[in-house]
């Protein structure tokens, strides 16, 4: 092992190389050669051959880590993956399945590999040893105490884990997760095989069995923001119908468009909570086999922790949510490694409505057309379930929602490889996820997951959910995603006339757990704060997120140290979350605790975290020159705790190989993580811009509509009864004329009926009803599961709402004010708008963020009530702004929103004008004007409102001069035009109604029909709407006269001072008087 004197020899690629393979070479002869089938460790959940898999994991990831940096060296390699010294994370992945949806940081790559081989089925059982599958609440593989606690194993620290009564009930369904499945099914117990142990029979660890609950495994995930369980839902709700214009005003809109440790925090730990039946050991050399119910799999309990997978598989969905292994045949294993995948004919129709989809869809050039399939490498095409049809995919979109109780899901044809006592199966697998790693960082078109648009860890058929790398940003996400995964156990749908009522599901099981990975920098970082005392917060409430967040400690926040204890200390204190810990660097030890940790999540639906000590080998990234802030002798002692180098070890100790052998394997896949390398650097990049973009904002218009037009033909026909029912007897059609809140919330109930998987959240939204009323009686109609209150963080309220939609609901989340919004800014930016861009498409988290805003209220205000600032919002790619100004606009607004992230993922901003709630009159006190009717059903599809799509009055003539405004600006524009009639000069207002995409093609069209434009912006001068409309008005070769008005650079103030900076209706007549005057 490296000395402090010659620590200068593992501060590049080259020297932690030679390092490792000397040390390699040195190890010892083992004494003896032992079966690969037993325990590494007495005790030990871990095999010889799961360990030797687990080496291969990490071997494989430090290759991609030299690979990386060797690219770079010549320019052709844009980023690394920094994962040396974090590779005992594929003990975390071991301890996991491959369904549990994982959100992971930029030093996961053994994890990603090993996630690989047990999606693949190619991750070895164990072979009947003892411990080859975690009990789930306790220590794995532990011995039971008098007081039902679990005791670790032996080895790391040495402590030991704690166990605790817990009287608390699963969820709010009122099951007792002390008493098995949640149907009451009684857990029983039943010992391993015999001979996995020395000869004390009470030494033998226990495996929890359940007769009726399945396995779950890999099914492949659909895209994850679809509406789930129904397939290609027809659509949301169709924009209303146009509502009588002002007086004196035409609407001119065209119609044609063991170091383990278990702490409980604060909240109440867990202890020995299954009544064990039949806990005698079996005889010597036997198995305790009971029978199993038909349909079921013998298999650990679905709440009991993670099972490993026994050999490649399909899996059938049960009518629970649950999945169920289906052995198949294996067929001959492929003569090489993948070579780079060719673009694949013309795909097959699925043999199942809802199966799989596919990995990727990339935006056809046709906005009115579905998405092109993204080519998807042989190696992992699914297998579907049964012959497979000849010709054509039908049009339609990709099929997106849960997989179909009784149908077949397949894993990735690299399962074909075998994994019996002399094969390596696993090796395939690995060499398919390094190719996908080595690809992002070329920027290749081909990455399965980004398309050369960023290295970020993620696929579909992995459940593996691509973050960026804005430091801890993903952690609320994580929780929304635990959040919603439980609440889709509770909502049942009415269902639809030709479906069958049932619980809405998500793209994941029923038992599911999310993993979420961060650094120990990451924990100081606000987004991190605000995810884990949401956790805790909704813990203490009594609701259950089933989160286990994962923080790899190497010490350093690159050159930053945090200070020591801090981390711990810090993690400890999270109330409602429970500490787990384990020396990083001791792959059985992070096993075990990985394994009782998220035993523990899944069988109590509650948060934890595990922390593991790592190290950092080769800097923080890139060309980091880590000697300028660290010392030798620290380089050093990283260098010794070096967790490749400790899982070879054990190896050589428990006389599965030797150094040499070992040595083998590592330069054998060294070679190969080069070739593959070599390869990728031919692969195609992304070489124009419309290539680049696709992902951000596909836009389907035809489909939207069509969706707005079924929704309508559903609440006018078959729903019509249901509606009724719950608008109490008077749909809001016959309500009279309504203010622009009551028709916001009339269109959110309708938009709730329309699609059971939408829910409405925020700051006092539920039993409030909104500090305006908007959402008023929506929670009495719809139940606390879809109306819901949350605490008072706007970073947490997006949070939740990215975690809801990546789960399959329809989130409709209020942040309650403009001005609350710049808190959480990099949710929107950072996290809801490139989901897409990162994953072109197959994952997709569709949001409708409504947010109260702009200026001008009377009474009330101030600069934090009263925000007129957009500027960050209509910065974002890919996000669509809404301005509804008019009543008779904001219910066809919303409806297209709504349609939008149902059909193509869009995220939304529903930015509605606070001043105009409650706004009855437009040019008298008491006529009216400004109220609206709500379009009945029939009339949805005529008044749809799509994206992009201005609307247009006309005042007088309408020939003199077009004024270009939105939100406030539409009133005031309209009665400083009715002055400007009273003096003969006719006006074209246009009412913009979207921000982001601006309807350039109207404003054009308008301005060239008279020539002068005044733009009307009542955001700020600098950075304000009327910035981008004067720069579309020239960049179509507008020759015209052009002038606008805008608010002062100024943050609104108190009171009349507001006056001063705003826009006004003086401001506008005095601003078209100075215009027709050039």
């Amino acid at each position: 092992m490296a000395s402090v004197g010659n620590a200068d020899r593992v501060t590049t690629p080259q020297d932690l190389d030679d390092r490792f393979r000397e040390t390699l070479g040195a190890l010892p002869e083992p004494e003896r050669r032992r079966d690969p089938a037993q325990p590494v460790r007495p005790a030990a959940a871990l095999t010889g051959r799961q360990l030797l898999a687990l080496f291969d994991a990490q071997v494989t990831s430090r290759q991609l880590d030299l690979a990386g940096r060797w690219l770079r060296s010549f320019d052709e390699g844009f980023y690394t993956i920094g994962s040396a010294g974090h590779e005992a994370n594929a003990a975390v992945a071991a301890a996991l399945r491959p369904t549990d949806p994982a959100l992971l940081h930029y030093r996961s790559g053994a994890f990603y590999c090993l996630r690989a081989a047990q999606a693949a089925g190619s991750f070895p059982d164990g072979d009947g040893a003892a411990g080859s599958f975690p009990d789930g609440d306790g220590a794995v593989g532990g011995f039971p105490d008098g007081d039902g606690a679990v005791v670790g194993p032996p080895g790391g620290d040495g402590a030991a884990a704690l166990g605790h009564p817990d009287g608390e009930r699963d969820l709010e369904d009122g099951t007792d997760p002390s008493v098995g499945d949640r149907d009451g099914t009684r857990l029983t117990v039943a010992p391993h095989s015999a001979g996995s142990t020395a000869g004390d029979p009470d030494a033998w660890p226990l495996l929890l069995r359940s007769p009726d609950v399945a396995t779950s495994s890999l099914a492949t995930s659909p895209l994850a923001g679809s509406p789930a369980g129904q397939g290609d839902l027809p659509g949301p709700p169709v924009g209303g119908a146009e509502s009588p214009h002002p007086a004196g005003a035409a609407d001119l809109t065209s119609a044609s468009s063991a170091g383990v440790t278990g702490q409980a925090g604060s909240a109440p730990g867990d202890g020995p909570e299954v009544a064990v039946e039949d806990a005698r050991p079996a005889p010597s050399g036997t198995t305790d086999v009971r029978p199993v119910p038909s349909g079921t799999t013998d298999a650990v309990d679905g709440d009991a922790g993670p099972s490993l997978p026994v050999g490649p598989v399909a899996y059938r969905v049960g009518s629970d949510g649950t999945t169920e292994p289906v052995p198949r045949r294996r067929p001959a294993a492929p003569e090489s490694t993948p070579a780079t995948p060719a673009t694949p004919a013309t795909p097959a129709t699925p043999a199942t409505p809802a199966g799989p989809a596919p990995r990727a869809a990339a935006p056809s050039p046709d906005p009115g057309s579905p998405p092109v399939p993204a080519p998807v490498p042989a190696a992992e095409v699914p297998v579907p379930a049964g012959p497979v049809p000849a010709g054509p995919v039908p049009a339609g979109p990709v099929p997106a929602g849960p997989v179909l109780p009784g149908s077949v899901v397949g894993v990735s044809s690299v399962s074909a490889v075998g994994s019996g006592p002399d094969d390596d199966g696993w090796q395939e697998a690995y060499a398919v996820a390094a190719r996908d790693v080595l690809r992002g960082m070329v920027a290749s078109t081909l990455d399965p997951i980004a398309g050369g648009r960023h290295k970020v860890f993620g696929r579909v058929d992995l459940a593996v959910v691509p973050t960026t790398s804005t430091i801890a940003s993903h952690l609320p996400r994580a929780v929304g995603l635990g959040l919603a995964v439980e609440r889709l156990r509770r909502i049942d749908t009415a269902g639809r006339r030709d479906e069958p009522a049932g619980p809405l599901r998500s793209p994941w099981p029923r038992d599911a757990i999310v993993v979420c990975s961060f650094g120990d920098a990451s924990v100081n970082h606000a987004s991190a704060t605000a995810a884990f005392n949401t956790a805790g917060w909704y813990d203490h409430t009594g609701l259950r997120i089933p989160v286990l967040f994962v923080c790899e400690d190497n010490g350093l926040g690159i050159s930053v140290r945090s200070p020591d204890g801090w981390v711990e200390r810090t993690l400890r204190a999270r109330p409602g979350v429970r500490y787990f810990t384990a020396d990083g660097t001791d792959p059985v030890a992070v096993h075990a605790v990985a394994a009782e940790a998220a035993g523990w999540v899944r069988r109590h639906r509650r948060p934890a975290v595990l922390h593991l000590r790592t190290v950092r080998l080769l800097g923080h990234a890139g060309a980091d020159a880590e000697r300028a802030y660290r010392s030798t002798a620290e380089i050093a002692a990283d260098e010794a705790r070096d967790p490749v180098l400790a899982t070879a070890r054990l190896l050589v100790e428990a006389g599965v190989a030797t150094g040499e052998e070992l040595l083998a394997r590592y330069d054998e896949r060294g070679w190969q993580v080069r070739r593959t390398a070599e390869e990728v650097l031919d692969e195609p990049k992304l070489s124009a811009p419309a290539d680049v973009v696709a992902p951000l904002s596909p836009r389907r218009p035809k489909r939207v509509a069509t969706t707005v037009a079924q929704a309508a033909e559903r609440a006018a026909g078959p729903d019509a009864a249901d509606r009724v029912a719950a608008f109490g007897g008077k749909p809001p059609e016959l309500a009279g004329p309504l203010t622009l809140a009551q028709s916001i919330n009339a269109a959110l109930a309708d938009g709730m009926l329309s699609y059971p998987q939408l829910a409405v959240f925020g700051e006092d939204v539920a039993a409030k009803g909104g500090v305006y009323g908007v959402t008023k009686g929506l929670r009495d109609r719809f139940g606390a599961a879809r109306v819901f209150d949350t605490l008072l963080d706007e970073t947490s309220v997006l949070g939740l709402g990215l975690g809801a939609g990546l789960a399959g609901m329809l989130p409709v989340p209020e942040i309650q004010y403009l001005a609350y919004l710049h808190n959480a800014e990099d949710q929107l930016r950072g996290e809801a708008a490139t989901m897409q861009f990162f994953s072109q498409g197959a994952f997709r988290n569709p949001m409708v963020v409504r947010v109260p805003g702009l200026a001008y209220q009377e009474g009330f205000g101030g600069h934090f009530h009263n925000d007129n600032s957009v500027a960050v919002l209509r910065d974002v790619p890919g996000l669509v702004v809404a301005v509804p100004a008019r009543p008779d606009d904001a219910a066809p607004l919303l409806r297209t929103c709504l349609a939008a992230a149902v059909v193509d993922g869009t995220v939304s901003v529903f930015l509605e004008p606070i001043a105009l709630y409650h706004t009855r009159d437009l040019y008298e006190p008491g006529d009216g004007e400004w109220l609206g009717s709500y379009a009945e059903p029939a009339d949805w599809a005529a008044g749809h409102a799509p994206i992009g799509r201005a609307r247009v009055y006309g005042v007088g003539s309408a020939e003199d001069i077009t004024i270009v405004t939105f939100g406030n600006g539409v009133r005031m524009s309209l009665r400083a035009a009715s002055t400007l009639a009273d003096e003969g000069i006719g006006s074209r207002v246009v009412d913009l109604r979207w921000l982001a995409p601006l309807p350039v093609a109207d404003l054009i069209r308008e301005a060239s029909a008279t020539g002068r434009v005044l733009v009307v912006d009542e955001t700020r001068r600098s950075g304000g709407v009327g910035e981008g409309i004067l720069a579309a008005l020239v960049d179509a070769g507008f020759v015209g006269a052009a002038r606008r008005v805008a608010s002062v650079d100024s943050f609104v103030p108190l009171g009349p001072a507001a006056r001063q900076v705003l826009v006004s209706e003086d401001a506008i007549t005095q601003g078209a008087r100075t215009l027709l005057a050039r």
